[in-house]
């Protein structure tokens, strides 16, 4: 005999229509007001909104002295940022003490880096290999020997007048490039089979992550020279900017070897069955693959070394944040009360452009290689 004591013996009464799920007010009461708590934190938000936001609107803008003004203005008890020193001192704060008749050289070298780069961060632009061969072979030759001069009749400047955003940018740059292929080649070699690469390669990593950039920093600008022949100097610039490239490349290795351990066992013995050699079966398949999926670790290692250069200045190196400091103490023809936090502004507002600019490329970049399992 068949039970149907579970089955409904009344009609249930309707419900009412569903609240809209589309619209200004769908989205303000799924995203602000869905809960008690969810609306608390919204009015506290507000609020807090309520009370930073008016103040510092004033202090840079509203009561602002632009560039054209006078110190007297930015002097001014009521006076906000002192735009006219930033805009009086902007060459410092991109050259440093480079010499000002010589500052055409550094603009060429800003202007072939981005004709070089640009197109490499566009999808849709020709000739990439060439691209990037020029970009890692012949720029930074063409630029070392611009910036420093001693060849073609060009006045040497020495490495101790770079500053400002000119250093910045090197050591970023160029710390990025060469970490990225550095950091594969350990990754590959912390997996390696030969024991003895393998071990030589986990040491490093294991080494550089144990000490902190500065402890690196130092080491390579004041602990390297006593290991070396007596008369032998190296440039500080260049012992800085080793140092910053072997520090990245041990963490870009470890955010590596975390795309090759995603990769499934079946893409290594699929691409073995195939007859590749070992670097073809890197390079063409499993690589690849692995890049795909660590983009935001890499992208989150290249951020950190842009704003980790700031710590050259122990090594006496004036990057962005150092020549600001310095220009802050010393300019007191524009001394006022509100120089100096122009001045940490300035380069706060410098560093976010480029770390978000990386961090919304890197966003594009994963949605557009995200193609075979979209969410």
């Amino acid at each position: 005999m068949t039970d149907i004591s579970f089955v409904r013996s009344e009609m249930v009464d309707s419900r009412p229509a569903p609240n809209r799920t589309t619209g200004a007010v769908a989205w303000l009461q799924k995203n602000l007001f869905a809960t008690p708590v969810d609306t608390l934190l919204t009015v506290l938000g507000l609020l807090f909104l309520l009370w930073v936001v008016p103040p510092l609107f004033n202090f840079i803008i509203g009561h602002a002295v632009f560039p054209g003004g006078t110190v007297e203005q930015c002097r001014d008890p009521n006076a906000g940022a002192c735009w006219a020193y930033i805009s009086a001192e902007m060459e410092f704060f991109i050259y440093g003490f480079y010499d000002i008749p010589e500052q055409w050289r550094p603009n060429i070298v800003f202007a072939l880096g981005a004709l070089l780069f640009i197109p490499l961060l566009i999808p849709q632009a020709p000739f990439k290999r060439a691209n990037a061969l020029l970009l890692l072979i012949a720029y930074p030759i063409v630029s070392y020997y611009l910036l420093a001069g001693g060849v073609f009749g060009l006045k040497v400047i020495h490495t101790e007048k770079w500053g400002g955003l000119l250093v910045t940018l090197i050591l970023s740059v160029i710390g990025i490039t060469l970490s990225f292929p550095l950091g594969i080649v350990l990754a590959l070699g912390r997996q390696s089979k030969m024991p003895v690469i393998r071990t030589l390669c986990i040491s490093f990593i294991e080494l550089v992550r144990a000490v902190p950039l500065i402890t690196v920093l130092f080491m390579a600008s004041i602990m390297l020279p006593l290991f070396m022949p007596q008369g032998t100097t190296v440039d500080k610039f260049l012992r800085a900017l080793v140092g910053v490239t072997l520090f990245t490349s041990a963490y870009m290795a470890e955010v590596v070897r975390g795309g090759l351990q995603a990769i499934p066992r079946g893409q290594y013995e699929a691409a073995a069955s195939l007859g590749l050699s070992y670097w073809k079966q890197m390079y063409f398949i499993i690589l690849p693959q692995a890049l795909k999926h660590v983009i935001p670790g890499i992208v989150n290692s290249a951020i950190a070394l842009f704003k980790d250069t700031s710590l050259v200045y122990i090594v006496g190196m004036k990057d962005l944040l150092e020549a600001v400091k310095t220009k802050n103490d010393s300019a007191l023809e524009w001394q006022s009360a509100n120089t100096a936090t122009t001045g940490y502004l300035f380069a706060a507002m410098v560093f976010w452009v480029f770390c978000f600019g990386m961090s919304r490329y890197s966003i594009f970049m994963e949605h557009r290689l995200h193609t075979g399992h979209k969410r």
